[in-house]
């Protein structure tokens, strides 16, 4: 789910592009593999792992709620709930439907779904209250999955799909607390976008902020966790080799160096400490969030400058071209050169966003997800003038109807 406004209202250019910027990205590493020569004991990591990894999974889950409040904020309480329940369900069965490709991906929907389940009671919270529970889920959630996991079912590294339904509770615990996107961990960045789209998102400043703000929590994050694991000598306490679920027994610096599955090994809680991508751990998803705003700062920035359009383009329907990357993963039509097959997506992706932008539609998969919300909508607006028609027949009615100019 992207729409980060109201149909008919104008768009902020520079959430798209960083949007953009983000599946580029994703996609990144998805075609690459994680380390350069896989044949030596201490394999380089490669470009698109050291630079993407783990940032844009988190720069999409906090544009996410940005776009969460802009799409919502001129509705009603009752009916934006509605609207971002019915959007996610949406989103949520093509998550479950992807999940059948073949493609080697992960696929991150049905986790992105639940997340906005899990904010529906946060969409009208103030400032202060999001970012409470943003450090909530970035500090107290990873200790506390540190400590109950080896107690929950066993997950792995598969995407859910509809036959994981037969099993709600296995399910849950894998969505939630276990599996490769934990939602509850992961609500941390939603909070983060969601306070972020009450300011003002068209000021100069506010982007200068959250460039210079982001770059500043990402370095301390990273910094905090170097000292932690080096001069302190949290490195040495931690197992080598790793066993991660899933994944089996490696050697302890390929898991740190190229990243995780969502969560840390439990033999000891110093796993805690590493920022290593997709670890989950208070470190990691602190810097994550710091990349995150410093990617929508620096996209607000530049988002004037006619090189970007197409890569905003792209943004405007990250949920068509994210499906349609799994889908073109699991065939055989890509180059085997992982350069070739990068590129070659790239630039028809950025082509067809361009032209597609030119229709003035929205995406396919975005017009569908919105299929249910916007016949909701429609339902909810045409009975509303029904019923107060009605009232009016009252002896009563000019009173009811001023009354019903305070419900939603």
């Amino acid at each position: 789910m992207d729409d980060s406004s109201q149909p008919g209202s104008r768009r902020i250019t520079g959430v798209d592009l960083a949007r953009g910027v983000a599946l580029i990205g994703m996609v990144a590493t998805h075609v690459y593999p994680a380390f350069t020569d896989t044949g030596s004991d201490d394999p380089a990591v490669s470009p698109a792992f050291t630079l993407a990894a783990g940032r844009s999974a988190a720069a999409f889950a906090v544009l996410a709620g940005v776009a969460l409040v802009l799409s919502t904020r001129r509705r009603a309480a009752a009916e934006a709930r509605l609207s971002v329940f019915l959007r996610a369900l949406g989103v949520g069965v093509i998550g479950l439907a992807l999940a059948y490709a073949d493609s080697g991906i992960a696929v991150i929907l049905v986790y992105y779904a639940l997340l906005f389940v899990l904010a529906l009671p946060l969409l009208r919270a103030s400032v202060p209250v999001l970012v409470t529970v943003a450090v909530l889920a970035t500090t107290a959630v990873p200790a506390v999955s540190q400590a109950v996991r080896d107690d929950l079912p066993a997950s792995d590294l598969s995407s859910p799909r509809f036959d994981d339904l037969a099993e709600p509770g296995h399910l849950l615990a894998k969505l939630t607390v276990s599996g490769v996107y934990p939602a509850l961990a992961w609500l941390g960045y939603l909070c983060v976008g969601m306070a972020v789209a009450h300011a003002d998102l068209r000021s100069r400043a506010v982007a200068v902020r959250l460039f210079a703000g982001g770059l500043l929590l990402a370095a301390v994050a990273s910094g905090t966790s170097w000292l932690l694991l080096g001069p302190v000598g949290g490195s040495g306490r931690l197992g080598d080799p790793a066993v991660v679920s899933g994944v089996g027994s490696l050697p302890q610096g390929w898991f740190i160096d190229s990243g995780l599955y969502g969560t840390t090994p439990t033999d000891t809680a110093w796993w805690l400490a590493v920022d290593t991508p997709h670890s989950t751990t208070p470190f990691d998803l602190a810097h994550t969030t710091g990349t995150a705003l410093a990617l929508l700062g620096l996209a607000l920035l530049i988002a004037r400058v006619p090189l970007t359009r197409p890569i905003a383009a792209l943004g405007a329907m990250t949920l068509t071209f994210y499906a349609l990357h799994v889908v073109v993963m699991s065939t055989d039509v890509l180059p085997t050169d992982p350069t070739r097959s990068y590129v070659l997506q790239i630039l028809v992706a950025l082509a067809a966003a361009t032209l597609w932008k030119a229709t003035g539609r929205r995406g396919p998969a975005e017009a569908a997800v919105s299929v249910l919300p916007r016949a909701a909508h429609l339902l909810l607006h045409t009975q509303r003038p029904a019923v107060a028609a009605g009232r009016g027949t009252w002896p009563t009615g000019p009173r009811r109807t001023r009354q019903e100019g305070h419900h939603p």
